[in-house]
């Protein structure tokens, strides 16, 4: 998400100078596995509105069990290895590094980019997940137990969609009925140096009306754009992430009551009560002659200056950041093979 370096101290902090390093989770001056295998550990990255992990856990039946009996050896031996332990409750550790496995991804679930879409179930890599997540589960429940879990996951996934689906259309029409304000057209240029729809990722949202070539991305902005994109950003990348997250480990209040489920159903009014306003507005403005041009502090500004995409275009006239960087595999917007996966 396009930042100056300032803004962005709390991302960097974990996708780069701590992420794949051992001494993130074994602490550098420490380095003992008993640490390691504390769920407290995963906290320092895994915590916040886009990525909400450790709330999930904590508020959870399991993260209660772990808090209330953490310090008793008895109950938690963080002496033992994750494949010889036998906790009163899961860890992190414990369901996704099962038996000290690494790839934490191997028992992660079916849905991609962090909940916020989904895939094919019926595939067989996901049916293999989803069989992997259901052999960890039967260590203190039945398998049965486990798969309705993972059934209520699904249901709860396949609603936030109907919303996510809904509020998206409804902003999707405001740009393409030209009564988008402003217009991506208006804004300061995006990451890439081009005016393309913070909405338009990766190869969908394809024509003219959204910018940019085929499969290339908008910014997904959460700043300096319309309120309603604002409001698509923070449904799909906030709210329906409370929601997978919370039914992925067990607190129902994240998954329904904070900002889950709910915050979804406000969300989506609150972009319905924005398009009827503009589309108001715009039919008046139509009406008594007005030809609206949108002020100029959304093209330029001390802070929009640090941007990248002025940047681009100040110093480098004609070009993008694809052009700047012919291969970035950073930017690349292309799947990996399932086989990858």
């Amino acid at each position: 998400i396009e930042r100056p370096p300032g803004d962005t101290s709390s991302c960097t902090f974990c996708h780069t100078s701590s992420e794949e390093r051992c001494s993130t989770c074994h602490q550098r001056h420490q380095f003992d596995p008993k640490v390691a295998r504390r769920a407290e550990q995963c906290k320092t990255c895994h915590w916040g509105k886009d990525h909400r992990d450790w709330e999930a856990y904590d508020i959870g039946l399991h993260g209660v069990v772990y808090q209330v009996n953490k310090w008793k050896p008895e109950q938690f031996d963080f002496s033992k290895k994750l494949s010889d332990a036998d906790y009163v409750g899961p860890t992190c550790q414990y369901c996704h590094m099962r038996g000290g496995h690494h790839n934490v991804q191997r028992f992660g679930t079916v849905y991609t980019s962090m909940g916020m879409s989904m895939a094919d179930r019926g595939a067989p890599i996901w049916n293999e997940k989803r069989d992997r997540w259901v052999s960890v589960c039967d260590d203190c429940h039945s398998p049965r137990f486990a798969r309705e879990q993972l059934q209520a996951l699904d249901e709860a996934v396949k609603d936030a969609g109907l919303k996510y689906r809904e509020t998206f259309k409804v902003a999707e029409d405001l740009l393409v009925d030209g009564v988008l304000d402003p217009m991506p057209k208006d804004l300061c240029p995006d990451w890439s140096g081009q005016h393309l729809w913070s909405l338009k990722i990766g190869a969908y949202h394809d024509g003219e009306a959204y910018g940019g070539k085929t499969g290339e991305s908008g910014e997904f902005r959460m700043s300096n754009c319309t309120d309603v994109e604002r409001l698509c950003f923070e449904s799909v990348g906030y709210f329906q992430t409370y929601i997978y997250k919370g039914m992925a480990h067990g607190p129902w209040n994240d998954a329904t009551y904070s900002d889950g489920s709910f915050g979804m159903d406000r969300w989506l009014v609150n972009v319905k009560q924005n398009a009827s306003r503009a589309r108001r507005l715009a039919t008046l403005e139509k009406k008594v002659g007005i030809t609206w041009q949108p002020e100029e502090f959304w093209k330029t500004g001390e802070w929009l200056d640090e941007l990248t995409g002025p940047y681009i275009v100040k110093n480098h006239p004609g070009k993008t950041i694809f052009d700047l960087c012919p291969d970035p595999g950073w930017l690349d917007t292309h799947h990996a093979p399932a086989e990858e996966v």
